[in-house]
């Protein structure tokens, strides 16, 4: 079995088409280690028995064929239990499936569980979700990263070979640099949206954690596309190709100082793996050199401002009367909106709506979100000036590695600092991935974590940003394996 569950989704599939691992006992060896998870990855797994989305049944020449994926929480499944992480949704079951969940099974695909993530996506660390925090594989002590926690410790845990997200701000690339994987946040539109549960409308994006760059582009090939339920979706012109470049000759890359040298709370750890991640892209023939993102400082003041006002309206219909959570009792209309929203939305999701309702209130929407969305442009702006000479950018991804539960929780701002390096290519629209670097001490002492490379491209270049993220991948030969330990 452990040898079945070292394999990645490719090598299953292409093993499974070739007759040489059979669909059954894949699914079975998954279905097993995830049942016995004490990570608090899942929050809901599918009976194998069962042969919900005809798991048993897939033809073996699709794509995916006989693989399972773990699914982010805030996927509406048919059927299935789905509660954004939170107790608002408690017991709901959607009628439809999301498109990208409903393309991924179309491909071959299983959905092995649902996975649990901070409430609403809402969350740098996995400690909002209402159903308890996800621990980091790593080390139980330490959190996994967020939102989409579950997903990236599942998939490094062994207990899912690949597995969807969402990212928001950084919530698919943040806790894969934590876990030691791979994290994909694709070109905004380039996945439908329709079926996922909204926090930012504008940012919200569907992204892959997999163990390896290969696997992102497989799932990424399967459930890109138009989708007439989402006006916002377009699909990647021309597809996706699966990456297979060995050197960086005649590339260029970009280093922002900004998310760098500059970054705010980089520890010296993550500094030096990624200056060593520098040194192996000049190896394989890439050009390296320093550039600027003038506004990229104040990408995270300007998210924290257009994230929680999109969230503010986006939760609004969360109010006891059409699904999920409804505190009632003796109370009149008003009351019951009042204690339904009460009762069931955590901390974090009430002081975004707070912040939201504030910032888009009359007299501060052009002092607050006016004042924030001519921020995002300029980023947007410094973004393709500096696409104009280089080929890609690349920053670390989180500034420090994993750290303790309930080191941040009572300090917002400093948990909000976990994604200074990644808010800006969510504000600016663009595809960005996260491939292990290394591993590293933090500050202060402790275990060896994992350390994250983000490379980011032009929008649509998912193909190229792929190629070269494997080029980089295969060059650093990061191969260590969580030992699932720390207490």
């Amino acid at each position: 079995m452990t040898d079945v569950l070292e394999l990645t989704a490719a090598q299953a599939a292409r093993q499974i088409e070739a007759g040489e691992l059979g669909a059954d006992e894949y699914l079975d060896a998954y279905a097993e280690a995830a049942a016995g998870e004490e990570l608090n990855a899942y929050l809901w797994r599918e009976d194998p028995n069962g042969g919900r989305g005809g798991g048993r049944d897939r033809p073996a020449d699709a794509p995916l064929g006989g693989v399972p994926v773990a699914v982010k929480d805030l996927f509406c499944t048919e059927d299935v239990p789905t509660t954004a992480g939170s107790r608002i949704l408690e017991g709901y079951r959607p009628p439809y499936t999301a498109t990208a969940v409903r393309k991924l099974t179309d491909a071959g695909a299983l959905v092995l569980g649902k996975t649990n993530l901070d409430e609403f996506g809402m969350g740098s660390s996995n400690e909002n979700s209402g159903y308890g925090p996800v621990l980091n594989p790593w080390d139980r002590r330490r959190v996994p990263g967020g939102s989409s926690g579950g997903s990236a410790a599942a998939v490094a845990a062994r207990l899912a070979p690949c597995a969807i997200g969402t990212d928001t701000g950084g919530s698919v690339r943040q806790p894969a640099s934590l876990c030691g994987i791979v994290g994909l946040k694709p070109t905004y539109g380039a996945i439908s949206r329709q079926g996922m549960i909204a926090f930012a409308s504008s940012l919200d994006q569907c992204g892959t954690l997999t163990r390896d760059v290969a696997d992102a582009a497989l799932l990424l090939r399967a459930m890109e596309g138009r989708d007439r339920c989402d006006s916002t979706s377009v699909g990647i012109e021309g597809g996706v190709e699966l990456p297979s470049r060995e050197d960086l000759e005649g590339l260029r890359f970009g280093v922002p100082r900004e998310l760098s040298a500059d970054a705010e709370g980089l520890e010296a750890g993550v500094s030096a793996a990624f200056e060593r991640a520098l040194g192996l892209i000049r190896e394989l023939g890439g050009e390296v050199d320093e550039c600027e993102l003038p506004h990229a400082a104040h990408g995270l003041s300007a998210y924290y401002v257009l994230a929680p006002a999109e969230a503010s309206a986006n939760l609004a219909r969360y109010d006891g009367v059409r699904f999920g959570l409804r505190a009632d009792g003796d109370a009149d209309l008003l009351n019951m909106y009042e204690r339904t929203r009460d009762a069931g939305f955590g901390a974090e999701v009430k002081r975004r709506i707070m912040l939201g309702t504030y910032a888009l209130s009359s007299g501060y929407y052009e002092a607050y979100y006016g004042r924030a969305q001519r921020v995002r442009t300029r980023i947007v702006e410094d973004f393709a000036g500096a696409f104009g000479r280089f080929d890609y950018l690349v920053t670390p991804t989180s500034p420090t590695v994993a750290f303790e539960l309930g080191a941040r929780t009572d300090s917002p701002l400093a948990m909000y600092l976990s994604d200074y390096c990644t808010v800006p290519m969510s504000l600016a629209g663009i595809p960005t991935i996260s491939i292990p670097a290394g591993l590293a001490e933090p500050d202060g002492g402790g275990p060896e974590l994992p350390v994250g490379l983000q490379i980011a491209a032009p929008a649509f270049a998912e193909s190229r940003l792929l190629d070269a993220a494997h080029a980089i991948e295969g060059a650093i030969g990061f191969d260590a394996t969580p030992g699932l330990g720390g207490g």
